[in-house]
C-alpha cells in the first residue's frame, strides 16, 4: 500500500450494543437487523483497538525538497509489536497529539530492523494540514501511538521458487516505495532471477527517496530504473509515468514466468495490471500489499 500509501485523538464514545436493540428491533427483518448488530459490533471493536505509546527516534527530511520524511519509532519496550510485523509490506496506524484521526503507514523498514533493533521506519509524505504533516513536525523523543500491525503484506509466496519465476517486474510510485524498500532488503531471492526490475516512478531527483540505497540493493539483484514526470533538462533517463517506461521496454521473453509486485499511485497499478494480464501473465502473479 502507496503508500500514508502513510496522536491522541479524541476516540469515538463507545456504542453500547444492547442500548441499540430496541430501535432496531421494530420494523426491521431479521437480516437486516443482524447486519446493523455487526456494525455496531465492528465499531466497539474499532474504537477498543490497542494502541501502544512509542518516542520517535528519528525525524528528517528524505529528500531535497522535504516532500517526504523518514520517520523512525522506537519499539523496543514493545515486543510484542515489534515481534508481529512479520512480512514486508505491512502496516499500521499512528496517532500523533492533536490529530483528528490517526495516518496509515506501510513499514518501510524490513522486519529484522523490528525484531533485531527494536525500530520500525516509514517514509512520510508530507500533506499541509494533515496527520502526516504533524507528525513530520515532531522531533526525536516525542511519543506517539501504534496500532497493531494490519495486512498480510506481499505474498511472496506466489512467485517461489525463484527458478520458477525468473522475472520480478516492481513497480513503485512516490513513497510508495516505503514497502518495496521493506520487501528488497527483507530478500526475495533477487540474486536468484536472472531479470529483476524496479521501476520507481518520481516527480524529479529532487523527491526520490532512498538514492542512497540504490547501490546496495542492485548488488542484490535488482535493477533499478528510475523514471522521472517532470525532470530538468539535463535527464537522460527515463521520461513520463512508469507503466510508459515499462510499455516502451516489455521485454517480456515468457509470460508464464514473469511475475510482478505494485506499489504506488491506483491509475499506475491498473494500468500495469492490465497490461501484464494482456501479455498473459497470470494475474496471480501480480502481487500488492493489500
Amino acid at each position: 500500500m502507496a503508500t500514508n500509501l502513510t496522536i491522541s485523538c479524541p476516540s469515538t464514545p463507545l456504542l453500547r450494543p444492547m442500548s441499540l436493540l430496541p430501535r432496531l428491533r421494530k420494523g426491521l427483518h431479521v437480516p437486516l437487523r443482524r447486519r446493523a448488530l455487526a456494525a455496531v459490533a465492528a465499531a466497539v471493536r474499532q474504537d477498543a483497538a490497542t494502541w501502544t505509546q512509542a518516542p520517535l527516534s528519528l525525524v528528517a527530511p528524505a529528500d531535497a525538497d522535504a516532500s517526504l520524511f523518514h520517520v523512525a519509532v522506537d519499539v523496543s519496550d514493545a515486543p510484542d509489536l515489534a515481534v508481529s510485523y512479520t512480512a514486508a509490506g505491512q502496516y499500521l496506524q499512528l496517532r500523533v497529539p492533536v490529530a483528528d484521526k490517526p495516518v496509515f503507514l506501510a513499514i518501510a523498514s524490513p522486519p529484522s530492523f523490528a525484531a533485531s533493533r527494536g525500530e520500525l521506519q516509514f517514509l512520510v509524505k508530507r500533506f499541509p494540514g494533515s496527520t502526516a504533516d504533524l507528525l513530520c513536525g515532531l522531533g526525536r523523543g516525542d511519543v506517539v501511538e501504534l496500532s497493531g500491525i494490519m495486512g498480510r503484506g506481499f505474498p511472496v509466496e506466489r512467485i517461489s521458487p525463484p527458478d520458477a519465476f525468473p522475472t520480478v517486474l516492481i513497480f513503485a510510485t512516490g513513497s510508495g516505495i516505503s514497502p518495496i524498500r521493506a520487501l528488497i532488503e527483507s530478500g526475495f531471492s533477487a540474486n536468484e532471477r536472472s531479470d529483476v526490475r524496479l521501476y520507481y516512478g518520481a516527480r524529479n531527483l529532487q523527491r526520490m527517496a532512498y538514492q542512497d540505497r540504490f547501490k546496495d540493493w542492485e548488488s542484490t539483484g535488482v535493477r533499478i530504473i528510475p523514471v522521472l514526470s517532470q525532470p530538468n533538462e539535463k535527464w537522460s533517463g527515463e521520461r513520463g509515468y512508469v507503466q510508459a517506461a515499462f510499455s516502451r521496454a516489455k521485454d517480456i521473453l515468457n509470460p508464464s514466468s514473469t511475475s510482478a509486485v505494485l506499489c504506488g499511485h491506483k491509475q499506475m497499478a491498473e494500468d500495469v495490471t492490465s497490461e501484464l494480464v494482456a501479455d498473459g501473465v497470470s494475474k496471480e502473479k501480480i502481487l500488492m500489499n493489500f
